[in-house]
Parts: C-alpha cells; structure tokens; sequence
C-alpha cells in the first residue's frame, strides 16, 4: 500500500515531539502513552510515520516548513504580495525578532524531534528483526538529515546539533550553536546510503539513492565538488526510484506537477500528500494553498507568493538558437499587464519563449492548465502588490478537482524535494568545477532537450469557452528552445558556469531552490549582492504600490545569507550563569 501521511492517526506521536514553552531543547514529558507501549515493531513505526509526516509541512509547533520557503525565502524568482502589502522578507526587512523565523525555526527541531524518537525508543524494540529495525534507523537517520538541511541549516546556518542523546531529564539540553554541523549531517546520510535498501514496498519510503542524492546536497552546500560528482555519477548511471524505476527525465516536463503522473522516474525522493481523507489538519501539498490563485475559476486559497516580472524575462530566447539570453534578457522586458483590468486589452508578448514558462507562471491571454484563459487582474490577488503572474506548478488540474484538491486547497500532488533533473544539472555544476565544460554542456543539454519536446509544450484550447473539452496541437506561445553546441568549451568556465546556474533557475523556479542556489553560487562568477540590487530596482519600479517594499529592498552581504538566530530562543537557551548558549549570526544584533 502506498504511505499516504494522516496525522490524525498519530495524535500519540504528539506527546514526544519537542516542546517551546520553556525551549526549543525540552521534551515534553510522556503522558498516557508509556516508553513500553512503543517500544515495540508497531510502536516505532508508526514514531517512524510520524516523522515522515512533517515533511508536508504541518503538524508540529511553529507551522510549515513549506510556508518558510515559499513566503520567507523567494529569492529572486518570487515575492508575497497580499492585499496587506508586499512581503517585507522578499525585500529583507526583518529582524531576530521576527515571529515567522521563530516559528521556522520551531518547526525544524520539532521535526527533527520526531526523527530523534524513533532513535531514542529502537534499542528497546525486541518484538522485531535486526534487518527491521536497520532499515528502520537508516530511515529516521535519512529524515533527521532532510530537517537539518532544508529547515535549519539553509535558513540558518548556525545551529545546534540536537541527536538522541539529548533530552531534558538528562540536563544536557544546552548545546552550542557555534560547531559546524555539516559533519553530522553528512553521517546521517552515509548511514543511511549504506543502509536503506534499493526499493521499498512503500513509495513515499527513502531508499539507498535517495539517501546518496540527499548525501551530494550536502556535499553542494559545502563546495565539495569532486565528493559530490563521485555520488552523481552513480547515481546517474545506476540509480532507481523506491517502487523500482531507472532515473530518468520524464517526457513532458508538466508530468513532475500533477498527481495522474506522480511516481514517475523522475522522482529521487518525493514528499507523499493526501486529501479527503477524513482529517481536517492538512496532510496535503500546501503548495495550492500558499502559492494558487486567488480569483477567478481556479480559486482556492491565498495565493501569497508570485513570480517576479525578472523571473518571466528570463525565460526569453534567441529567436535563431533558442538559447537563454543569459546576459541580456533585462535589457528587453516582457510586456505585461500589471494595473490593467480583464477588461482592457492587452497582446500576450510575441518573441520567441522557453515553454517552461507557461508551465511555471500563469499569465494573461495562456491557457491555465484547464482552468481557462488567464484573464489577467480578475485572478490575481492584488497585482498592485505583488505584480501580475500567478504560480502555476502542482496547482490542480480542474478536470480531477474533486478527488486531488482537499479543504483549503492543498491538493494530493507529491511534492519533489530532489528530481532527476536537478541532480542532472548539479551534475553539471560539478563537470564545470572539475574542468569537464563539454560533459557539463552534455548534462544541461538534456534538461534542455526535454524543455524542446512538443508534445510538453503548453497548447490552445480547442473551445476557449470550454477548457475541458480537451487542447489543440497549436501551441499556446512562440516556443523555441535551442541546445547549446560547443559554447562550453569555446567560451570558458566563467560561460559554463552562468549557463549552468541560468539552467536551473529555468528548470527549477518556483520549487523553492532559488535562492539557496543563489547563496551557494556567490563568489563563483554570480554576485548575489549586485543581482538584489538590480531585482529591488526592477521590482520596485513595476510595482506601483507607493508603500513598496521593494523600494525600501537592502541586501547585505554576510547577513542576509541566512536568518538570524531567533532572539526569542538565544534568551530561552541560558546556562546557569546567565549566559546564552547560542550566538547570533553575522550581522544582526
């Protein structure tokens, strides 16, 4: 059967997670559930299950792993704009007292509390087998490292390493932020490459290539390129899903979207969703909910992050190769419809585009999945706060509405927390690095190839009138993708690497990578400083609330980069001579 997460089942599970009242290091002491009611195969399972819960993003103190990249941190692919006003996290306006960093952080260690549980109760497991209860380790050990990367390390950096061996009764909760974590993270991964088995009876189960694709992440965020390339190319060669699949590009690039073609080979390791399925606390993609749009057909929810008008000119191409305009796509914006009503006209742009765009964006006069006609002003929720383009990936398609969009419009969608094409394309960034241009041209020009395919490109409506009758084979914008041929090598590590980096803000926006891309890439021929400062420009200047918080947009480098520690937790993290052992970051007071 496969995992589908219901939290509502594991309402035991919630008296072991950690607590913040007295701070994020306590656990809350056992209640009616006894250490010997789970300390069985059932019981540390179903700890297990509890823990593989929150990678959709709810059920734990502080909220939402995905509302922290999605509103907190969009780089320069995206902004949240409500009727409120504009994101002042888009344009760093916050400080160590912020409530939704602490919240971020809350939720990280309570995430990684569930994975220390299942550690702390296996060694009293005796109903079980040894080869159980390793796949089980391995696959707790797989989490904790996932909670570590993308909740607090990316976000924060500098954090403490809370394992099993931590606990409150033992007093040895006060743990330093000061040590480099990396290490630890790294082990966790190892451990589980070299433990998990290659398939699972479960799809949403990690296995040994998750584990080993999770493993080279880590090794990217650290600049260890040649470990990382050692991994990749196993992984490219070898490596296959949980329920069995050789890793491959799927066919049309949308297929990674939408739920009738979830699964697929593309998938290294997928967050499992569900909806209606009788609990009412959120166990689907919330990806709908923060990210859909907000008016017109396709309403379901808040639609707080949009897509940057910078975001949509980068998707422009040579109207003669197809190839990105990597130095000079600001130079020719795309025309749009910000402050137009529906009802006054407007001609969708006319050059030549990668079809990526239209599956990443919605925007006036394309076809929004089956939704209909993108109307422009009456589908977006304030365009004089956030601009005019709607986000488009893992919203619904309306034809399965019914059975894939659950309360609050989260849907059923498996998210990819990595997909092949991403591994493909750090690939690349490894080949650069090392000196092989031409592999790494090879490695982009496949993501490239499949972006080129027809048969993926977005298509008009056969009735305009009645989406659902089906698409023509017209399609839908002036697409043209071209594969770069030898430009690698003629032109040098300095082109490889902006093409590379170019190549995954295309094949990746919106999934929540950008700007930790962005922090990984600065110094390496990109200048994160200088392209915040062009973005605050643009931005500010399309938008036309005159409280912009574009306008106000300062990034500083060695700040900005990553959260402060929240104040809230250095004040709760104090020895007992009345000093915190936790110290802020870089920049923040």
């Amino acid at each position: 059967m496969k995992m589908h997460i219901r939290k509502a089942s594991f309402f035991l599970i919630l008296l072991m997670i950690l607590s913040c009242q007295e701070s994020f290091l306590e656990i809350n002491p056992f209640g009616s559930v006894s250490e010997a009611t789970l300390s069985n195969e059932m019981g540390v399972n179903k700890l297990l299950i509890g823990a593989y819960s929150l990678l959709d993003g709810a059920g734990a103190t502080g909220g939402g792993i995905w509302v922290g990249h999605s509103y907190l941190r969009g780089g320069d692919d995206a902004n949240a704009g409500t009727e409120f006003g504009p994101s002042g996290y888009s344009a760093f306006l916050y400080t160590e007292f912020d409530q939704r960093i602490e919240d971020n952080w809350k939720f990280g260690y309570a995430a990684v509390g569930r994975a220390n549980d299942v550690l702390r109760i296996l060694p009293k497991v005796e109903d079980s087998t040894p080869e159980k209860l390793l796949q089980i380790e391995a696959e707790a050990k797989f989490l904790r490292g996932v909670f570590y990367l993308e909740q607090l390390v990316k976000f924060y950096r500098n954090v403490p390493w809370i394992d099993e061996t931590i606990n409150y009764s033992d007093g040895n909760y006060l743990v330093p932020n000061t040590i480099d974590i990396f290490p630890e993270i790294e082990a966790d991964f190892t451990f589980a490459a070299e433990n998990l088995t290659e398939t699972k009876s479960e799809v949403g189960r990690a296995n040994n290539w998750a584990a080993k694709a999770y493993l080279a992440k880590t090794y990217m965020f650290q600049h260890k390129y040649a470990a990382a390339k050692d991994l990749l190319d196993d992984i490219i060669a070898n490596g296959q899903t949980s329920n069995g699949l050789k890793y491959a590009l799927l066919e049309q690039y949308n297929h990674n979207f939408i739920t009738r073609t979830k699964h697929g080979a593309e998938a290294v390791f997928a967050v499992q969703m569900s909806v209606n399925d009788g609990t009412t606390s959120g166990n689907g993609n919330p990806r709908d909910q923060y990210n859909g749009t907000y008016g017109g057909p396709a309403t379901c929810c808040y639609g707080w992050l949009q897509a940057t008008f910078d975001l949509v000119d980068a998707y422009q191409t040579d109207a003669e190769t197809g190839l990105p305009l990597l130095d000079t796509y600001q130079d020719s914006p795309i025309p749009h419809d910000n402050g137009l009503s529906s009802a006054q006209p407007f001609t969708p742009y006319a050059g030549t585009l990668d079809p990526r765009l239209d599956w990443v964006v919605g925007r006036r006069g394309i076809p929004y999945r089956d939704w209909g006609v993108h109307p422009g002003m009456a589908w977006v929720r304030n365009q004089i706060n956030a601009g005019p383009y709607n986000c488009l990936k893992n919203i619904v398609e309306k034809a399965r509405v019914d059975t894939d969009r659950g309360t609050g419009g989260a849907s059923n969608n498996p998210y990819n927390l990595i997909r092949f094409a991403d591994v493909l394309l750090w690939a690349a960034e490894c080949e650069v690095e090392v000196g092989s241009l031409q592999k790494a041209e090879d490695y982009v020009n496949l993501v490239r190839d499949r972006a080129a395919n027809p048969e993926g490109f977005v298509k008009k409506y056969i009735n305009p009138d009645d989406p659902l009758a089906g698409f023509t084979d017209e399609p839908a914008a002036n697409y043209k993708v071209g594969l770069y041929d030898g430009q690698f090598v003629a032109n040098g590590k300095t082109y490889a690497r902006k093409a590379v980096y170019f190549e995954r803000r295309l094949e990746l926006a919106m999934e929540h990578h950008r700007f930790f891309d962005m922090v990984r890439y600065d110094g390496l021929d990109f200048d994160i400083k200088t392209t915040f400062e062009k973005l605050f420009v643009r931005e500010g200047n399309e938008i036309t609330n005159p409280s912009n918080n574009w306008l106000a947009g300062v990034f500083v480098r060695n700040k900005h980069e990553y959260f402060p520690i929240p104040q809230g937790q250095i004040d709760l993290s104090v020895d007992k001579d009345g000093n915190s052992v936790l110290a802020q970051n870089p920049g923040y007071n």
